[in-house]
Formats: C-alpha cells, sequence, structure tokens
C-alpha cells in the first residue's frame, strides 16, 4: 500500500502495530469525523440532529454495500453479542431442537447458545478442531432435521481459518436451519456477499477490521431469517414512522431496522461512515490480496524460525490471521510481553501468538516481527 495511505496512521511513528483482530487503530479521517460530532453537539445541541441521521443513513448503506445487503436488512447494534444475543432470544424455539457450532468459538458465538441450553433445554453440538482447522466434515454430520440454527465465523478469531461458508450454507438448507455468522473477524478485509453465500444472519462490529471506535456493532438479516426471529429488544424508533410518537398502532419497521431500539451513538457512527469510505475506496478485493501476500511473506519467511505455525495457509482457508507457537516452550503470553517491549503489538491467545496485520502494514513492519521473534 502507499505511503499515503499508511500516513493516515500515526501509530506507525510509534508501534509496529498487529493486533487489528482485537482493537484497531484509528484513521485520521475517524478521529476527525467523530470529534466533529461531538463539537457540534457542543455548540449547536440538537440543531443539525437530521444532518446525523443522514450521516447514520449514508453509513448503513455504505455498510449493506460491503455485506453484499440491501440497506433496510442492516440494524446498527452495540456489538456481536448483542446482535447473536437477540437472534437467540427471537427465534421460536421448541423442545428436542437443537444447534451446531464449533467448539472454540470466539465466546460472543457461544453464550447466546449455551443460555438457550440452560433455560430451554435446547441441545448444543460442537464440532472439533483438526490441525487448526474446522473440522466442517463433522459439522455438516451434525446437523439433522431438529438443527435450528447453525452457528460459526467466516473467520476463527484463535486459528485465522476461513470457513466454508457456502458448503456450510447448504449444508443448513438440507435440513431448513438458519446460517448465523459472526463476521467480525472477516468483513472488510475479506471479500463478503451474504446473499450468494447463503448467510442469513450476519453479526460484527467495527472496532477491529472496520476501523471504527468501541461500541458500533450491526445485525444483517436475510428475508429468510427476518421471517423468523422477532425483534425482542424494541424502543421507539422500531417501528414505520417513529416521529408519530402518539401512534401506537403502526408496524414494525421494514427488514431489520425493527431491531433499532433508541438514539444510537451518532459520534462513533460518523467515526464508522469515514472508516467505510476510506476501505470502499482502496477496496475489499485490494485489501484482501494485499494482506494475503504480506501473511504469506510472514509464513514463508517464519520457517527460518523456530516457530510452529498453527495457521491453515490452503488457498480456501487461509485468511489475514496468522497464529503460531513457539517450538521449544515459550508461552504466547510471554511471547507478547517480549514483542511488546520492542514496541511491537500482537495478541496471545490461549496457546498462540497472534498476528494480525492491516492495508497501512508493509514488510518492514513483518521484518521487525520476524527480528523480535528471533531474539524470542
Amino acid at each position: 500500500m502507499t505511503p499515503e495511505l499508511r500516513a493516515l496512521f500515526p501509530i506507525t511513528e510509534r508501534l509496529v502495530y498487529l493486533n487489528h483482530a482485537a482493537v484497531s487503530p484509528l484513521p485520521v479521517q475517524t478521529i476527525q469525523a467523530t470529534e466533529a460530532q461531538l463539537r457540534d453537539v457542543f455548540d449547536n445541541g440538537s440543531l443539525h440532529f437530521r444532518r446525523w441521521l443522514s450521516v447514520k443513513e449514508d453509513a448503513r448503506r455504505l455498510l449493506a454495500s460491503l455485506l453484499g445487503a440491501r440497506p433496510e436488512q442492516v440494524a446498527f447494534m452495540r456489538n456481536t453479542s448483542d446482535a447473536l444475543s437477540t437472534v437467540a432470544n427471537g427465534l421460536p424455539w421448541k423442545a428436542g431442537d437443537n444447534i451446531v457450532t464449533f467448539r472454540y468459538e470466539f465466546p460472543s458465538n457461544i453464550y447466546p447458545w449455551l443460555r438457550l441450553r440452560d433455560t430451554r433445554g435446547i441441545e448444543v453440538r460442537m464440532c472439533g478442531e483438526r490441525n487448526g482447522r474446522v473440522d466442517q466434515d463433522e459439522l455438516c454430520r451434525l446437523i439433522d432435521n431438529r438443527t435450528r440454527l447453525v452457528a460459526i465465523s467466516q473467520v476463527q478469531f484463535a486459528s485465522g481459518f476461513r470457513a466454508d461458508i457456502p458448503r456450510l450454507a447448504e449444508a443448513a438448507r438440507r435440513y431448513d436451519a438458519l446460517l448465523v455468522v459472526d463476521v467480525i473477524q472477516a468483513l472488510g478485509v475479506v471479500p463478503t456477499d451474504v446473499e450468494r453465500e447463503g448467510i442469513d444472519v450476519a453479526a460484527g462490529a467495527g472496532h477491529k477490521w472496520l476501523l471504527t471506535p468501541e461500541g458500533v456493532g450491526y445485525l444483517y438479516l436475510s428475508d429468510r431469517a427476518r421471517e423468523r426471529i422477532a425483534p425482542t429488544l424494541v424502543g421507539w424508533v422500531s417501528v414505520r414512522s417513529p416521529e408519530e410518537y402518539d401512534n401506537f398502532d403502526q408496524p414494525w419497521n421494514d427488514g431489520a431496522l425493527a431491531w433499532e431500539t433508541g438514539t444510537g451513538p451518532n459520534a462513533l457512527i460518523h467515526g464508522l461512515k469515514a472508516s467505510l469510505e476510506l476501505l470502499t475506496s482502496i477496496g475489499t478485493g485490494r485489501i484482501s490480496k494485499y494482506l494475503e501476500e504480506l501473511a504469506d511473506y510472514l509464513c514463508e519467511r517464519l520457517r527460518e524460525l523456530d516457530y510452529e505455525l498453527v495457521s491453515s495457509r490452503v488457498p480456501s482457508e487461509k485468511s489475514q490471521i496468522v497464529c503460531i507457537k513457539h517450538r521449544h516452550g515459550v508461552s504466547s503470553m510471554e511471547l507478547y510481553k517480549r514483542l511488546a517491549a520492542q514496541s511491537i503489538i500482537t495478541a496471545p491467545r490461549g496457546d498462540r501468538l497472534r498476528i494480525a496485520p492491516h492495508f497501512y502494514n508493509n514488510r518492514e513492519d513483518i521484518e521487525r516481527l520476524l527480528s523480535g521473534l528471533r531474539e524470542s
């Protein structure tokens, strides 16, 4: 990527930041947009409220475009957990139903289903991991005619494994189950098309690859999912005409918009819009190709060092996340601390060290990481 794009991230002057799968630094224009909205409130109160709503709808359209969805199919939430919980709570469960998922999903994509197990007696079936890979054969075998929902991450947080979403969608549809996908580790850096890939529900948040302040999540519902899932947390903006304040007989809003309850984080959504404009101007395809090449370079160079590569590098399974282990027992936490002392920021995840560059990182950053790993 160009030096001009790198210059949008002043953090590069102090750190080699390779932890975008957790929380991303914000580009200059995102900070400026967020601060501008707060300054507007400081100076003018609610005078420009409708302008803020216009920015929100612009952000919704940009987000829907990244997902391959229609704007009315995308609702803003607080985070991924809220989005998945509202799906869990909104389905009409019956005794004997089951959910199929992966044993090592991020907890956001586990706890909503376990609560159904504990409170409604719903069976939660989990496939295992094989050599850093989701065992998708096992997952498909677990689906049967009592499966109501299959939950999976598009990219796994602790391995970087990229699921074969169309295959899982086909397996779920065979039994009329919904495919629910946590896209937080993919959207913005992995091309995504919910309609083409057969995704019924997509959930995520902006503070990772979308380069947005924490506090902005999203929920996509296909038309098929919307027919089955009811909104369980509603408010004054959940209806078709929110400003008809004394009309309590109106219908819920269109599509996923019924899941938005009230006043949202306008400043953060201004930041989201700025980040989405940046990502859109570069292009997800271009970002994906660049990060694949950067990760391939890292993996090739790691062969020279005492590290085991956990992440699959099979073309259909690899992603922008690379996870490694030290061959001689240095823990991931110790590796993280040693690198952080050298201003190189990664993440310990279980027994793995996770490395997650974004489009502004370059080979010089990777060389500094390799040097730090060599010394560790």
